[in-house]
């Protein structure tokens, strides 16, 4: 699966990258802002999103527009997972900082699960 970090803290973003290597998936990014990861979308499966990103607190619109316009799984993780309130429609989830790897890469393994699914509902015979 392919997961693109959107993550403004360079230290976080590393760590990301590693769990999600970790977990036996491709990375795309670390990137920081709405127009970055909207030149990425297109080749994701799965976001891994901060809300407060380098262009501001831009985290839910860019959730919005990855879900709407491209079909990407959007996983929040975050410093402020109360300002997500009862979560954006279309997002997998939602992850406090600090986290864990295992909450990571239990969330990855969730979405995967439900793209295989999703897949599998819609295949063509």
């Amino acid at each position: 699966m392919k997961v693109m970090i959107v993550e403004d803290e360079n230290i976080i973003a590393l760590e990301l990258e590693r769990i999600v290597h970790d977990a036996g998936h491709q990375t795309i990014g670390p990137v920081s802002t709405i127009e970055q990861a909207l030149a990425h979308a297109s080749r994701s499966d799965v976001a891994l999103v901060d809300l407060s990103l380098a262009d501001g607190l831009s985290g839910a619109q860019l959730a919005r527009r990855l879900i709407d316009r491209f079909g990407v799984d959007v996983i929040f993780v975050t410093g402020s997972p109360e300002s997500v309130g009862n979560g954006i429609e279309g997002a997998l989830d939602v992850i406090a900082k600090p986290f864990t790897d295992e909450r990571i890469a239990s969330a990855l393994s969730r979405a995967q699960s439900l793209r295989r699914d999703y897949e599998g509902r819609n295949a063509v015979f």
